[in-house]
């Protein structure tokens, strides 16, 4: 697997918590890509090429989507990684959308668009 799309997602998400989260961002959130453990780096790449192949095979629709649309599908494919990594993990990590902070939100549908726009 490429990382390359992966880095791609982590510079979004780093940009989307700089312009979204209040306050004082975990470390963790805006650790640079070599910072960034394996497992993340994996599903960063795998949800990147899920939401680029969304994009293709609709022809660019999914421009039609709104914001909320967008991020949900981001949060939806990052939950599925979650899964594949962890056996058992936190509640936290597995949050569905209406239990997600706004500021997650806001930077998963900036992921989406930033994507959609490479494609």
């Amino acid at each position: 697997m490429t990382h390359d799309g992966g880095r791609t997602f982590r510079e979004a998400w780093i940009a989307g918590v700089n312009k979204h989260y209040h306050g004082q961002p975990k470390p963790g959130y805006i650790a640079s890509w070599e910072d960034t453990p394996d497992w993340e780096r994996d599903a960063a790449a795998a949800v990147y090429d899920q939401i680029r192949a969304f994009v293709a095979a609709t022809g660019g629709a999914t421009s039609k989507l709104t914001r909320d649309q967008k991020g949900r599908v981001v949060a939806l494919c990052w939950i599925g990684q979650i899964f594949k990594h962890f056996p058992d993990p936190k509640l936290s990590y597995v949050a569905d959308w209406h239990d997600l902070p706004d500021w997650q939100k806001a930077t998963d549908a900036d992921i989406f668009e930033h994507i959609e726009q490479s494609v």
